[in-house]
């Protein structure tokens, strides 16, 4: 018996003209070797083979007409952009309070003034985290809203200030 090298590949050892498998009712086999499927007889085993477990548990299940929307890519770029944004306002915000620090250690004492730049340093973050899931089931341009007034409001002004340069 001479075979073609690709369908042996699409069989098991063993296959045999009885076990192949039949399709149901109503759908046509296409193709070469298409001749020797048996409709009513797949139907009949998809008739009687009993339901598997999954299949069980998905019909238990209620279903969900809402789908998770994803961000589209205009959103995804302005948070990349507002992220970065928020990114250099930490590292500036943590730069210009350690310029300050030796003026500012002569009028308050030093672990207040650690405190409060730990605070600044975390501040961009932690405006960010806040405004993400504050507007988790908002419209896309008032979760952006939030994200452009935190811009606005946290800019690192000991940084701005000095210039970047040393005071």
């Amino acid at each position: 018996m001479t075979s073609d090298p690709d369908d042996d590949a699409l069989s098991w050892d063993g296959d045999s003209e009885a076990e192949r498998p039949t399709l149901p009712k109503g759908w046509h086999a296409v193709g070469r070797g298409s001749d020797g499927v048996d409709s009513a007889a797949v139907a009949d085993q998809v008739a009687e083979a009993p339901p598997s477990e999954d299949a069980a548990a998905a019909a238990s299940a209620p279903e969900v007409d809402e789908e998770l929307e994803g961000l589209s890519t205009g959103m995804l770029l302005a948070l990349g952009a507002i992220g970065g944004v928020y990114l250099l306002y930490t590292v500036g915000w943590l730069i210009g309070g350690l310029r300050m620090q030796a003026g500012a250690l002569f009028l308050i004492p030093s672990v207040m003034y650690t405190a409060t730049l730990v605070i600044a340093v975390a501040a961009p973050a932690l405006w960010f985290a806040a405004s993400w899931t504050l507007t988790r089931g908002a419209r896309s341009w008032v979760r952006l809203l939030a994200l452009i007034a935190g811009v606005v409001l946290l800019v690192p002004w000991p940084f701005v200030m000095s210039g970047g340069m040393a005071a």
